[in-house]
């Protein structure tokens, strides 16, 4: 009797388990905010539209999306899809107008991320981990803290210039890059098909 309850109970935590891991998607079209929770210390994988895009870290466990610019209010076509399982996370922002139109995405600042944005004007701040971002033209400006928080360093720019005060790199010109290695915990990668990247420490 005793190893039928068990059996049972171990049974009712595997479907426990399961269900919570069963990925969830949430899809929203012209609507003026996005809200969605997410756990810290998540791996969240982003894909954004060109543009001004801000992407900032936040001591809540969520994920927030908000516009602003001249053109803000012309955002019946803007669709975010965010989907999720358990700790990993996906989130999509397109449409929109091409002009006037700024995108702020709150994320919990402790989170792993991967960024995909085609063009615009890029800026990443307040998050601590691992971080993955890449910009085909225009400007991109990550915030990376200390150097010596960083295991692997990666950077560069096919066309244009790379400042990166933290790690002492100042370049300009075609093909720039450098590699760094060191004794902390996270990786950074980042890197501009043409334009400019600046890697600079907390203000």
């Amino acid at each position: 009797m005793k190893l039928l309850v068990l059996s049972l109970c171990l049974s009712s935590l595997f479907l426990v388990n399961a269900l919570a891991q069963k990925p969830v998607k949430v899809v929203e079209v012209g609507q003026d905010h996005f809200e969605a929770g997410f756990p810290s210390g998540g791996q969240l994988r982003m894909h954004i539209r060109s543009g001004a895009v801000r992407i900032m870290g936040s001591d809540e466990k969520k994920i927030q999306v908000h516009y602003s610019g001249k053109n803000a209010d012309q955002r019946k076509d803007v669709k975010v899809s965010l989907k999720t399982s358990g700790d990993v996370g996906e989130l999509n922002v397109s449409g929109g107008p091409r002009n006037g139109f700024e995108i702020e995405v709150e994320v919990p600042k402790s989170c792993n991320l991967y960024l995909r944005i085609p063009a615009g004007e890029v800026e990443v701040a307040g998050i601590t981990g691992d971080k993955d971002v890449e910009l085909s033209f225009g400007d991109l400006t990550v915030e990376v803290g200390k150097a010596e928080d960083y295991a692997h360093v990666d950077a560069s720019v096919y066309s244009g210039d790379l400042d990166a005060e933290p790690f002492a790199i100042s370049k300009g010109g075609l093909f720039r890059s450098f590699q760094k290695q060191g004794s902390g915990k996270y990786r950074l990668h980042a890197h501009v098909g043409a334009g400019e990247l600046v890697l600079k420490q907390a203000s």
